[in-house]
């Protein structure tokens, strides 16, 4: 495993990383939740992102059984703000109420102190940017939070939470956490390049594109898969996409490499990105991603996956 730094802070966080969406307390148990993430930490993986939606909260208490015991300093958690997690009024968004109720749900679910990083998992347009800024400089000063980060921010808010933080001289976010993967390139348009310009790290999510990128809807969508019980395909499966999926997975067994590990190494040659987050239903899939982290791309590669792939 290597490390890097997340953007201009000195925190170091595992280049891939692993996150709890959609497995860890749902479609995964217990015992596999542990496995996976005792697996991934034994490999070298420090960063966890989780969120308090996923799973309504389950997949925060099921990583938390799952570090019982391994020395929180080694590891990077992460949790997110935002969701409904509740039916009243006030259980979702960024007030200050929210926020200040739901940090301390997910430090109790987790079974930790403080959190590394902490997201404000969309944007609020219903609260003003100041009472959330506010409410995460307090939780940082309270050492319940180590850094604070958004997630799917456009880029033009990001740059003005961090005048607003400058002006006002509170902790700025220092984390984004945007969809990247050689499918969904949107961000090298908005918010890459302004995170890259204010020291903002980087960590991606859906990087293999929902299972797109890693082979197994090349040529027909499986029963039992995710875009069997679901409609975001539709968009995007299209003859055209098939073909060139075929030319990406010819091209990863070129080079000796699963295609997942060459989305993943793709992302991960990027400039700006600190870590990627993959998600694990077995721990040989874990191991798979992981091993994605010492792949080098040359140059040739990337171009390749340029053509294949082009940015918008």
């Amino acid at each position: 495993m290597n490390y890097r730094q997340m953007g201009r802070t000195g925190l170091r966080l595992s280049s891939v990383s692993l996150g709890g969406w959609l497995t860890f307390g749902g479609t995964v148990d217990a015992g596999g939740t542990k496995s996976i993430v005792r697996a991934a930490i034994d490999e070298g993986v420090n960063f966890i992102d989780l969120a308090d939606v996923y799973a309504k909260g389950e997949s925060e208490r099921a990583v938390g059984q799952a570090i019982a015991g391994i020395r929180r300093s080694d590891l990077v958690i992460s949790s997110k703000v935002f969701g409904r997690m509740g039916e009243g009024p006030n259980d979702r968004g960024l007030s200050r109420k929210h926020i200040m109720e739901s940090v301390e749900a997910s430090l109790k679910r987790i079974g930790t102190d403080y959190l590394d990083l902490y997201f404000c998992h969309r944007a609020d347009p219903e609260t003003p940017l100041e009472e959330t800024v506010r409410a995460m400089d307090d939780l940082v000063h309270q050492g319940k939070v180590h850094y604070w980060g958004t997630s799917v921010w456009p880029g033009e808010l990001l740059e003005d939470a961090h005048d607003l933080c400058d002006r006002r001289g509170v902790y700025a976010p220092m984390v984004e956490q945007p969809e990247y993967s050689l499918v969904k390139r949107g961000i090298e348009s908005g918010s890459l390049p302004v995170a890259r310009r204010l020291g903002i790290g980087v960590v991606v999510w859906s990087p293999l594109c929902g299972g797109l990128l890693t082979g197994k809807y090349n040529d027909a969508v499986p029963d039992g898969s995710r875009g069997a019980t679901s409609s975001w395909l539709d968009e995007l499966l299209n003859d055209p996409m098939r073909e060139r999926l075929r030319a990406f997975t010819e091209l990863s067994r070129s080079l000796s490499l699963t295609p997942a590990q060459l989305a993943l190494a793709w992302v991960l040659a990027q400039d700006g990105i600190s870590s990627v987050i993959t998600g694990a239903t077995r721990k040989e899939q874990l191991l798979e991603n992981v091993a994605a982290a010492d792949v080098e791309l040359t140059a040739d590669v990337l171009a390749r996956l340029d053509q294949l792939f082009p940015a918008p």
